[in-house]
């Protein structure tokens, strides 16, 4: 059986390493530099080891390409494609409507859809189906199916095997050729009642830590305004053993989930006129977040920033892992620049931003701490500037939330 991949990022390429051990695996992707480093069995992601791709190369298992017609005669396709936000922080389909593109134009048999992309409930009934019949101009009648995304970039005790997984088909038989699909690899499938349940599911999982987060950054504020350590007292009420779910402050929330998916909830909300009050207080407050960690930078260091070297350490945007997606880390930047300072970032995992290097930890007259990698010396960071506010809450040493 042949499974085309459309996206070959985090998730998609994560589903391509599982699904090769039982298929015959087609990633497709419009970068050509991906596609060329996947073929030579060079994994750009954490979480999927390069030995493994080798291994489904070598077994004619696995093989990437631009080439939309590679996909022509696949038996099932997964759609894991980037739902971003446009410039003014709406739902962007632009991704999921060229995946539909390359499947409408391309495949020449029926087959089963899978969307794993994060977006709006209705999204494979009323968005996806209709596409893809009108790229294909209606020539086949596919199943189509939901089974939102799980993947946790850098994390190792939960993957695509143990993770338990949502499925639901438009019909019956597209739910049992979905469940056939993932059960060679997925150990636990949860089929749940209609595709707009699975889509909000998701959607509402990420929902649950963007606001909770957002709730525990507001405090974080509270705290300092009262002379407290939001840290202490985050313990403290951790040690109540029902009722309460620990989050910790941070710089503002990234990666391709939290700082998005909300957005996407509260616009399918706002369209059928229900207020999505939290959901956009929630973004209120994670954005405003980094605007907040700045000014007590400033009122650090007499009030000014105005031509202090300034180092931001670590852009990831969470640890020991080299995806900036939404980082909170550009947020940071942008106001400390916006405000004189002259900013560096150092940031060895990740390498290369914006076409910037990593620069060295040291040198600086002020250090901001976004994201503590454990390959990053806290003596190190220390010692990095005179004066360090660290936002993570691992460097008891340094000035913080």
């Amino acid at each position: 059986m042949k499974v085309s991949v459309i996206g070959q990022g985090y998730v998609g390429l994560t589903i391509s390493a599982f699904a090769g051990e039982f298929y015959e695996v087609i990633g497709f992707d419009n970068n050509q530099k991906i596609v060329d480093q996947l073929n030579q069995g060079v994994s750009h992601i954490e979480g999927v080891e390069s030995a493994l791709l080798k291994k489904w190369i070598k077994a004619g298992n696995y093989r990437a390409t631009t080439n939309g017609s590679d996909i022509s005669d696949s038996d099932i396709v997964v759609i894991a494609v980037p739902t971003p936000l446009t410039k003014d922080r709406k739902p962007d389909l632009t991704f999921i409507d060229a995946a539909c593109k390359t499947v409408g134009e391309n495949l020449n048999q029926s087959a089963l859809i899978i969307n794993e992309s994060t977006s709006f409930p209705g999204t494979i009934r009323d968005y996806i189906k209709p596409a893809i019949e009108k790229y294909s101009g209606g020539k086949f009648e596919h199943l189509y199916a939901i089974s939102p995304e799980r993947v946790d970039p850098g994390r190792g005790d939960y993957n695509q095997k143990n993770t338990p997984r949502l499925y639901a088909g438009l019909t019956p038989g597209a739910s049992a050729k979905t469940k056939e699909f993932y059960s060679k690899f997925c150990d636990q499938l949860v089929e749940v009642s209609s595709p707009e349940v699975a889509e909000a599911a998701k959607l509402f999982e990420n929902t649950f830590r963007q606001v909770n987060i957002a709730l525990v950054n507001e405090f974080a504020q509270i705290a300092n305004a009262l002379g407290i350590s939001v840290y202490e007292t985050l313990d403290a009420a951790n040690t109540k053993p029902y009722g309460f779910m620990k989050f910790t402050p941070s710089a503002g929330v990234g990666g391709h989930c939290i700082p998005v998916d909300p957005t996407y909830l509260a616009a399918v909300a706002e369209e059928r006129g229900v207020p999505a009050t939290f959901i956009k207080r929630a973004n209120e407050v994670n954005l405003e977040m980094s605007k907040y960690v700045v000014d007590r930078v400033q009122a650090d260091n007499g009030g000014t920033l105005q031509g202090k070297s300034v180092l931001v350490v670590g852009v990831a945007y969470k640890p020991n892992v080299a995806d900036v997606r939404e980082t909170a880390a550009e947020l940071v930047i942008e106001h400390l620049r916006a405000r004189g300072a002259v900013v560096s970032w150092h940031d060895d995992v990740v390498g290369i931003w914006h076409g910037e290097k990593s620069a060295d930890l040291s040198g600086a007259d002020i250090s901001v701490v976004i994201t503590k990698h454990d390959v990053v010396d806290a003596k190190a960071i220390m010692a990095s500037a005179p004066y360090v506010f660290d936002t993570t809450g691992k460097l008891p040493q340094a000035h913080g939330l």
